[in-house]
This record gives C-alpha cells, structure tokens and sequence, in this order.
C-alpha cells in the first residue's frame, strides 16, 4: 500500500483514501488486493452494497483472496439485519 493511502486511512479520511485507491484501481482493475481494501473503506462509511460489489470483484480476481471471508461476514450481517433484502 502507498504512503499516501496509508496515511489517509490512519487519519480517517476514508474519502480521499476511498478517491485515491480508486485512481488506483482504474489502473490496475484486477488488483484483488486493492479491490479488498477499497471494499473494507466503503464498509467503514456505511457503503455496504459498494463494499460487497469490491469484496465480489476481488474473490472473482483472485478465489483465495481474503476478500471471500469477508463476502461472506458481509452477507451474513446482510441477512441478521434485514433478510427481505437478500431474498425479495
């Protein structure tokens, strides 16, 4: 991880993190490691779907990545708190 990203995520500007990281990303679209770290930014805002939709991308870029467990804590939060919405 950059100095720069690093820095902004210990000061929680999770925004300009989340700006950077996705500069980032554009180039490098299948950087599994970025698209997890992005997608634990997004949850940390409160960005759950944006969050799940990176953790996704990331385990399809790589199925080891630890991007999977956290798919799956994500929907398991989705369905303790809200089940209508996994299944309409």
């Amino acid at each position: 991880m950059c100095e720069d990203l690093q820095k902004l995520i210990e000061s929680g500007n999770y925004d300009e993190a989340i700006k950077l990281i996705s500069t980032m990303i554009a180039a490098d679209p299948d950087n599994d490691s970025l698209l997890f770290q992005r997608g634990k930014l997004f949850w940390k805002t409160g960005a759950v779907a944006a969050a799940m939709n990176d953790y996704a991308a990331a385990v399809k870029a790589n199925p080891h990545s630890p991007a999977a467990v956290a798919l799956e804590q994500a929907y398991a939060v989705q369905q303790f708190f809200n089940p209508d919405i996994l299944n309409p």
